[in-house]
């Protein structure tokens, strides 16, 4: 039997950021996988889906010039080109020249230390899970006997349905229902909650659903999907909302309605791996079954690659190395790439009053008083940001052009416990979008200093000879 210093299983985000920083330390590393290298994100998710975005985009902009026509096969030909680009740099030939030893199959566990893959068997002195999620498939009646699409399967049709009815409004559910609704699908959304991305800031959400909404996607908020059927144009939806029931017609139906954990086939009971909504994982992002570890969207909480890509390299080094860290989830951000894009770090303004009551402070800033956003006709935004009394991010909220990068300088300042009043004092370049923090920082920053006891002190003195002057 074949022994590794580390068995990774799955070569998605969390299992290739596993396996290089094991090759890194000179391990003798094993990978096993099911399907693709390259995982969710190469193929089905973030680098598809943007790819669609981006072409949709270039779309919509072009008809404000010209009439023009949508080649939706050539589109869709295009995305799963850049997706094979991605790949070519994690293909099983590229993880074995870069040292790994590379197995094609499904693994299951036949202990803490071994693996059988294809009626072989390999044992691991430390072994990580990173076999990711799928989409989660509702049990609508009919469901099974229409042919749904989910993102797995979405970027593989031979050209865009004219028309098509979206399940669910999350960020998946909203990022392809704008893309396809620019390339000339008319779309429909129905969403069981009362708003769109009902964890997202409830006021921050709305204005992304009425600029969608602006756009001509139609929206049926607070609506279960109750039945399915095949129908002479497509797909036939049975949808109650208040007691109410109503039937929606298109020619393809989109199940976007969140994932579920790639459990299945491992054998995960015969080493006793406690699972709930995914692998269960210590501080430490170890199992229940020692010398086991997961990371990913195997385990949650955050189904995002970023996240993955941090949980890796923590499980690797903790897996690998004498002294481990506790995995924390403090500081994390991410964002929607919807037009305009949605960015967001730490709370929710309700987050941050349950947690600090009413202390806190809440600051807004629209991009209608930004010069950079001026010079583009149409370029809505906001930025809502969250601070202690004393100016430490809670949270940030952000709508607008580049809103995911701009999230990033909020999410240093949060991550290296900087008051977000220091941000002012930072030369941006001018004219730019990231210049509207700045602006937010001058605001804490005056904020900050009405608390300052010197500032108090003189601001007293000057209010009683302002009174004695008139007195």
């Amino acid at each position: 039997m074949k022994v590794f210093d580390l068995i990774v299983i799955g070569s998605g985000a969390a299992g290739l950021t596993s396996a290089f920083t094991a090759l890194g330390f000179g391990k003798k590393v094993l990978i096993v996988e099911k399907h693709r290298s390259g995982g969710e994100c190469t193929w089905s998710g973030c680098i598809p889906s943007k790819g669609l975005i981006n072409q949709a985009k270039d779309v919509y902009s072009a008809k404000k010039y010209a009439d023009i026509s949508v080649d939706s096969a050539a589109l869709l030909t295009k995305v799963r080109a850049i997706s094979e680009a991605i790949y070519s740099h994690e293909t099983p030939e590229v993880l074995e020249k870069a040292g790994a030893v590379f197995v094609q199959g499904e693994a299951a566990f036949i202990s803490a230390k071994v693996i059988e893959v294809g009626g072989g068997q390999y044992q691991g002195k430390k072994i990580i899970i990173a076999t990711g999620s799928s989409p989660a498939v509702p049990p609508i009646t009919g469901l099974s006997s229409v042919p749904y699409l989910t993102n797995d399967n979405f970027f593989e049709q031979d050209k865009l349905p004219d028309s098509i009815l979206v399940l669910g409004a999350g960020a998946i559910g909203m990022e392809l229902a704008q893309a396809m609704n620019r390339l000339d699908v008319r779309v429909t959304v129905v969403e069981m909650m009362p708003e769109v991305m009902f964890r997202e800031e409830p006021e921050m959400a709305a204005l992304i659903r009425e600029k969608l909404s602006a756009e001509g996607v139609v929206f049926h908020l607070g609506t279960k999907a109750i039945a399915v059927e095949n129908s002479p144009t497509g797909v036939r939806l049975t949808v109650s909302r208040d007691e109410h029931k109503e039937v929606l017609e298109a020619e393809k139906i989109l199940v976007a309605l969140g994932r579920s954990p790639n459990i299945d086939g491992l054998n995960l009971a015969a080493v006793d791996i406690k699972t709930q909504r995914g692998v269960v994982v210590d501080q430490y992002l170890q199992t229940t079954a020692k010398g086991v570890y997961a990371c990913g969207d195997v385990a949650g909480p955050y189904l995002l690659s970023h996240m993955a890509n941090y949980q890796a390299k923590l499980a690797t080094l903790n897996a690998l190395l004498p002294i481990r860290r506790k995995v924390n989830y403090e500081h994390v951000a991410w964002a929607t790439f919807t037009d305009p894009e949605f960015a967001r770090a730490g709370m929710t303004e309700a987050e941050a009053r349950a947690a600090q009551g009413d202390s806190i402070r809440v600051y807004h800033y629209d991009f209608n008083k930004l010069d950079r956003a001026k010079t583009k006709a149409g370029d809505m935004g906001r930025i809502k940001l969250i601070t202690s009394r004393h100016g430490k991010v809670l949270g940030a909220h952000i709508i607008g052009e580049r809103a995911g990068e701009m999230i990033a300088q909020v999410q240093l300042v949060k991550t290296l416990g900087l008051n977000f009043a220091k941000v002012q004092g930072v030369i941006h370049p001018y004219p730019t979008y990231s210049d509207a923090l700045r602006q937010i920082a001058q605001q804490v920053f005056l904020d900050n200093l009405l608390l300052n006891p010197v500032v108090k002190f003189f601001r007293t003195l000057v209010g009683k000879g302002a009174k004695s002057k008139t007195g």
